[in-house]
């Protein structure tokens, strides 16, 4: 079998899912914008053959490194990035090549664009957002109609984008003429503003589409108040064999199960993501129900895939490969659950425990530390502690050693 990954080299600890596959007897084929001798060590021992190329975006290079995979190794099997930005890219390759095992350029929109993906939502069994379209001063009046409809605020971002970057919350009229006082870069989603938690439903499916592992990320701070207010904060991982405090566990395992079906998703990682209201609202749902945000057809970003085997004394990775090469989840699934915290902090903080105090006080439950490349700090922190408890009051309290304020003098 061959399998060709695209950027292995990103994040840092891709490396892991190579390993796997080529544990299992796989041929990894890595195209990636790195030079060979900045790959780390464990990726250049797991992959058959590395292919650099400095632009991953550029179409015709790529299908050049495919075909020259393809004409040394056979026919390709399979063409990933599980990378939100080359998802595209991958679904271009494999209809280049035949490659039927993941989507096609025909069923990007529904996995790319958040608007089109409350259709799969809704089909799933989730409740979604109400919402219109905004591109710039011609769309303002139908922008005004939906407020007066929902209130304020709202809250806008690009409808095909990653992340909470170049998002806004329009609080007011004022702010709404603001924002479509010229067109925009591109089309905007415009929706009513939740206040509320992310609880994600993660997780990989087999050739059927049925769940073969499952699991949970919570994040109480909003992903956006991280981005643009630059907070640290917290989040952590919940196996689904453990009580969740802030969702209805059982109800939210089946939508999750529907949304993955409607989705059409297939022998890969998903990170679907849901909105937990903090209180009612109005035509919409109420305190403690949860709402769909968006689904993304990758695993959960930065080390999270780490969290989530600490959690479920497991290896996400493993399982993956299990689904790539026997279409089943071949892992004990039998070990003990742990709530896993990754608590984060800005070097622009002062802190009152030190991380050897950390170290000194949590050194039997970290399960990882360290810090965050440039490229993650922006939006993670520069630091991390990754640890795992037997409750969740044993996780609040770690996180609040580890992100304790240094009193100021």
């Amino acid at each position: 079998m061959n399998f060709v990954f695209v950027s292995p080299n990103f994040p840092r600890r891709y490396y892991k899912w190579v390993e796997a596959l080529r544990e299992r007897g796989i041929n990894v084929l890595g195209i990636g914008d790195s030079p060979t001798y900045d790959l780390h060590p464990r990726l250049k021992a797991s992959l058959n053959e590395y292919y650099f190329l400095p632009d991953l975006g550029d179409f015709p290079k790529m299908k050049e490194a495919v075909a020259y995979y393809e004409k040394k190794y056979g026919p390709i099997d399979y063409i990933e990035s599980d990378n939100e930005w080359w998802l595209e890219m991958d679904a271009r390759l494999r209809e280049a090549f035949g490659v039927k095992s993941g989507f096609q350029p025909s069923e990007m929109r529904q996995i790319k664009a958040k608007s089109a993906m409350k259709e799969c939502f809704r089909e799933g069994g989730a409740i979604t957002i109400r919402y219109v379209l905004a591109d710039g001063p011609k769309d303002l009046d139908k922008v005004l109609a939906f407020a007066s409809e929902v209130g304020y605020p709202l809250f806008a971002k690009p409808d095909v984008g990653v992340g909470a970057s170049d998002s806004f919350k329009l609080k007011d009229e004022a702010s709404v003429r603001a924002f479509l006082k010229e067109e925009l870069s591109e089309t905007h989603i415009v929706e009513e503003f939740i206040d509320g938690s992310i609880v994600s439903f993660d997780g990989i499916c087999d050739s059927k589409g049925d769940v073969a592992f499952m699991s949970s990320d919570h994040f109480p701070t909003p992903i956006a108040d991280i981005v643009n207010e630059g907070v640290d904060y917290y989040y952590y991982n919940n196996p689904f064999e453990l009580p969740m405090e802030d969702i209805d566990r059982e109800a939210f395992k089946k939508v999750g199960q529907g949304v993955v079906k409607a989705f059409g998703i297939k022998k890969r990682f998903f990170h679907i993501e849901f909105f937990v209201l903090k209180e009612d609202k109005p035509g919409l749902a109420k305190k403690g129900d949860f709402v769909a945000l968006e689904c993304n057809m990758r695993p959960p970003g930065g080390y999270t895939p780490d969290l989530i085997d600490f959690g479920g004394s497991l290896s996400c990775y493993e399982i993956y490969a299990d689904i790539v090469a026997y279409d089943e989840n071949r892992q004990n699934m039998g070990l003990e659950k742990y709530y896993a915290f990754a608590s984060h902090r800005l070097d622009r903080l002062s802190y009152a425990h030190s991380i050897e105090e950390i170290k000194a006080k949590y050194w039997d439950k970290l399960s990882m530390e360290g810090r965050y490349p440039a490229h993650m700090a922006a939006v993670m922190g520069d630091q991390f502690f990754y640890a795992k408890f037997k409750t969740i009051e044993e996780g609040l309290a770690f996180d609040s050693f580890v992100r304790e304020k240094a009193q100021a003098k």
